[in-house]
């Protein structure tokens, strides 16, 4: 039996949401960042986990993020096969430092390529949220 050729290619750029990860998802459809904190140690990680990664205590909980993060370092995409990355070449993937002290990998928009520079000031912004777009993702942008 051959493979159906009108499916969908599969989306690499979004997220498999389950039980756990679900209010992450979630705040983020509606332009909220969250990130996890151990009430153990009082550290703040992400990505969201069940455990510290730094105590392994399981008393985690979810916060909110201000949104505000620095720029930690970045690589400027320009192929990528898989879609639908291809057509948003050239794009900024990026490593941030979130506010609250954990560092996050993301990319950056709205910001000429040129301009980019270590220890800049970025906030939180959403891509997509929409239904037809999947879940709603955190990119960053310049400016606090």
């Amino acid at each position: 039996m051959s493979a159906d050729r009108t499916a969908a290619a599969p989306r690499f750029d979004l997220p498999e949401p389950d039980a756990f990860t679900r209010p992450y998802w979630d705040a983020a459809a509606e332009g909220r960042l969250l990130i996890r904190r151990c009430a153990g140690c009082g550290r703040a990680h992400h990505y969201p986990r069940e455990f510290c990664p730094y105590c392994w205590s399981e008393d985690v909980a979810w916060e909110r993020a201000s949104g505000e993060a620095t720029l930690y370092t970045w690589s400027v995409v320009h192929r990528n096969d898989l879609p639908p990355f291809g057509d948003r070449v050239p794009y900024v993937a990026a490593v941030v430092d979130l506010a609250e002290g954990p560092r996050m990998m993301t990319e950056i928009v709205g910001c000429a390529h040129e301009a980019l520079r270590i220890g800049m000031r970025l906030t939180v912004a959403f891509r997509g949220g929409e239904p037809e777009a999947g879940e709603a993702v955190a990119v960053f942008r310049p400016g606090c």
